[in-house]
């Protein structure tokens, strides 16, 4: 996170290098490096615990279905609030955020230091990411048409196959070769996925301050993006308990789905940005609500993890 802030206030002394016209190449980068991001991806995925992990049907179906279905439709209950007002474009980066994939990384983590079913963590956090790649653009297509710019749902899905569905194919396909060397370098793919994000996240941002998009972001408005977050978090933190708690989930259940089900990713929504949207779009204001979001929901679950992790 300090790392993201330290590239934002880059990317305002910088604008310049996010026009067409800099001598960076950052779209050529970013999507070369968006590809490797989900071959390495691809290469770490087991298929063995794909399988393993099919068997728990009813959590795997909770942490899904509060993942693609429960939070955007807690965004589609607001829209008739915004419908037509100077909100509308904000409420749509809000979508964004509740039409993303979970977490990986981060869920399987803190699942693991709240003592929770650690491989239904790693088995939803995997397909979490492989089911995003086709809902998230029908959830942002409903809108994206909507709103008159260059949105077309067939042009998304042919780049969505080549920077990401394919370099996942092909990792998956590689596993069994080279899926020794994506562990023992796990870290160094991991820094490298950063960097790439951060690279992302500069390019929006620097276009973002170069076309003064932030210029019309008064105090109020970020103070509601920021309350906003925090309301979705705490409204999906306490579903997820409550529907785990009812379907009669063990403890180590209900804490996978109340971690894996709250959880989104900031990884993907960086590079389903560059994709989804058009280029006149402000995708440093579409990713305001993810960013904020991403940081609440690590300090909360991590202050929860923590305790759950002392109980005998």
């Amino acid at each position: 996170m300090l790392f993201i802030i330290g590239v934002v206030i880059l990317a305002y002394c910088f604008p310049q290098l996010g026009s067409p016209s800099s001598p960076i190449p950052l779209d050529t980068i970013g999507s070369v490096g968006v590809s490797l991001i989900f071959f390495f991806y691809g290469l770490k995925l087991s298929p063995e615990k794909i399988q393993a992990g099919l068997q728990n049907w009813k959590l795997h179906s909770l942490i899904q279905l509060s993942t693609f279905l429960f939070f955007p439709l807690l965004m589609l209950l607001c829209y008739p609030l915004v419908h037509n007002t100077s909100y509308q474009a904000l409420w749509l980066s809000f979508l964004f955020l509740a039409a993303l994939p979970s977490t990986v990384s981060s869920s399987v983590v803190m699942v693991s230091i709240a003592k929770g079913n650690l491989p239904a963590a790693i088995f939803n956090a995997s397909i979490s990411g492989l089911i995003g790649i086709v809902i998230t653009p029908l959830w942002m297509g409903l809108f994206l048409q909507q709103s008159g710019g260059d949105f077309d749902l067939s042009v998304v899905y042919i780049k969505l196959i080549a920077e990401i569905l394919l370099p996942v194919g092909l990792g998956l396909f590689l596993q069994k070769y080279l899926g020794a060397l994506a562990v023992r370098y796990g870290k160094q793919m991991t820094s490298f996925d950063k960097t790439i994000i951060l690279l992302i996240i500069f390019k929006s941002f620097a276009t973002s301050f170069e076309n003064k998009v932030f210029s019309t972001v008064g105090l109020d408005e970020l103070l509601l993006v920021s309350v906003g977050a925090i309301a979705v978090f705490y409204v999906m933190y306490y579903l997820t308990s409550w529907l785990s708690a009812y379907l009669g989930f063990s403890l180590e259940d209900q804490i996978t789905a109340q971690f894996c089900g709250t959880k989104k990713s900031l990884v993907h929504g960086v590079v389903f940005s560059k994709i989804l949207f058009p280029v006149s779009f402000p995708v440093g204001m579409i990713l305001l609500p993810l960013m904020l979001f991403h940081a609440f929901q690590i300090f909360v679950v991590s202050i929860a993890a923590s305790k759950l992790a002392q109980r005998d």
